[in-house]
């Protein structure tokens, strides 16, 4: 192992951590909230809103897996993740961009940042799975592209059970479902509806729009650029064979 793997283990370990965590007092409460919250929503409206979402993500799927360029290999971990820094900063910058040009619109550019963030977020991943060298093509880790996705956006208590899903992928990912279809459509739309509709809605608010889509889409891409890099850096060293530091 040689030093810059050496080096970047300390954090995959605390990360590893933080995501095994058990939910505080305050993570409890604003769950319940949320569930309350979603119980009052009529069924008709949760499955409009889980098929919008399912539909959405699987046409940019597909549109990202014809534009990723080819899978990197017999590269070193530290030039890889060099690369991948850059792509988040560039899809960072784009999605900051976005943001502000969609909240400066009013409510209709508000309502439409909403899809083109989904494509930017999801364009991101497929990009860095091809520099981490894994082949997008394949349906099992498209699949874990969205759990990487989900692990990023979603409550405390969900974000554990995803994590626990990730962990070993190599051994897990031969118990698959067959079929994208049958990945949890609903928890994943819900999941992610709830994390960020307080920062979304400020968005549609006159003179203040703009800014906030700024700082909002800057922070949820770095946030998930993160989580992506932990992520992989897990499957990384479990299938390299290098020392998985246990969390």
């Amino acid at each position: 192992m040689n030093s810059y793997d050496h080096n970047i283990q300390a954090g995959l370990k605390k990360w590893q951590r933080q995501m095994l965590r058990k939910p505080g007092f305050i993570n409890r409460i604003t769950r319940r909230m949320q569930t309350k919250v979603n119980s009052l929503i009529p069924e008709k409206i949760h499955q409009l809103l889980t098929t919008t979402i399912k539909q959405m993500i699987r046409a940019v799927l597909f549109g990202a897996e014809l534009t990723t360029p080819p899978v990197l290999k017999e590269a070193t971990l530290a030039h890889r993740e060099t690369l991948i820094e850059e792509k988040i900063r560039f899809y960072r910058n784009t999605a900051a961009a976005e943001g502000g040009i969609t909240g400066a619109g009013g409510l209709l550019l508000g309502l439409a940042d909403f899809p083109l963030l989904i494509g930017i977020k999801l364009k991101l991943l497929f990009e860095i799975a091809a520099l981490y060298g894994y082949p997008v093509e394949d349906y099992k880790e498209r699949l874990y592209i969205l759990y990487i996705f989900q692990l990023a956006f979603s409550s405390h208590q969900q974000r554990r059970e995803v994590y626990l899903k990730m962990e070993h992928w190599a051994d897990r990912r031969h118990q698959l479902p067959a079929n994208i279809h049958d990945f949890d459509w609903r928890t994943f739309q819900q999941e992610y509806r709830d994390y960020i509709d307080l920062a979304k809605m400020a968005q549609l608010i006159p003179l203040i729009g703009a800014p906030v889509g700024i700082v909002v889409n800057y922070r949820l891409i770095r946030k998930l650029g993160h989580t992506a890099m932990m992520a992989w850096r897990m499957r990384w060293f479990e299938e390299n064979k290098t020392e998985n530091p246990k969390p």
